[in-house]
């Protein structure tokens, strides 16, 4: 059964976090922050099944590379509590194939946040040796700033509105959608809150009782009783 999951999260220098530090763990690499001096090595760590950049087609070629990238926006912010990346992780369907995964990322990437002015780093992830063996997932982080063909330009405080934020849920769970649809899986996610979707199951469950219909009564009735949690 296809999961739904998709989590924002700020880097923030205030909570003792570094966008590089951030990078090198998520994607399984050594980088060195030139501001600070300190390396930070996770080459030894597993589990990273791809990782990419991604950026717009006028960014710089220097975004392309991880250090360079993540280095140049430490040293964009000079405050002491900057918030430097945003990090969103989401869940992938193990009903996909790594390839059909890939391209479910790349295409919501290019859509909701390139298409924007952000340069997205993708890290994607295959289920840890303990827990659920179907967690496959991928953490893409984001700038914060703008880019143009010079580099970092001003921040875009309108990436922080609750809308947006609700938009990418919402697109998340649509692209899911077409791509369980295209490889032939009837399973889908709904980006809703539970509580949402026991509200819908109910209402169509009374309205099937209404019209007669016992077999769609009993199939909502019990799809908002398992939502009931």
């Amino acid at each position: 059964m296809a999961i739904y999951h998709l989590r924002a999260t700020m880097i923030s220098r205030s909570q003792g976090r570094s966008a590089t530090a951030a990078a090198a763990y998520r994607v399984a690499e050594r980088i060195e922050d030139r501001r600070t001096g300190l390396t930070f090595d996770y080459a030894a760590r597993g589990g990273v099944d791809h990782t990419e950049i991604i950026a717009p087609d006028h960014a710089p070629d220097w975004v392309r590379d991880r250090s360079e990238l993540w280095n140049r926006v430490e040293e964009s912010e000079t405050r002491k509590n900057s918030q430097v990346a945003r990090e969103v992780r989401v869940a992938l369907p193990d009903e996909l194939t790594h390839a059909q995964r890939l391209e479910l990322v790349r295409e919501f990437v290019r859509s909701q946040f390139v298409d924007r002015g952000m340069v997205a780093d993708i890290a994607l992830h295959a289920p840890g040796r303990i827990g659920d063996e179907r967690n496959h997932h991928a953490h893409i982080l984001l700038t914060t700033r703008e880019v143009d063909a010079d580099g970092f330009t001003t921040k875009n405080r309108d990436w922080n509105k609750v809308e947006v934020l609700e938009g990418w849920r919402e697109a998340w769970a649509r692209d899911s959608n077409a791509a369980l649809e295209r490889a032939g899986i009837e399973d889908r996610v709904d980006h809703r809150t539970l509580v949402a979707q026991r509200d819908e199951a109910l209402e169509l469950a009374s309205a099937a009782r209404e019209r007669g219909d016992e077999g769609a009564e009993l199939h909502e009735t019990v799809r908002a009783m398992s939502l009931d949690r």
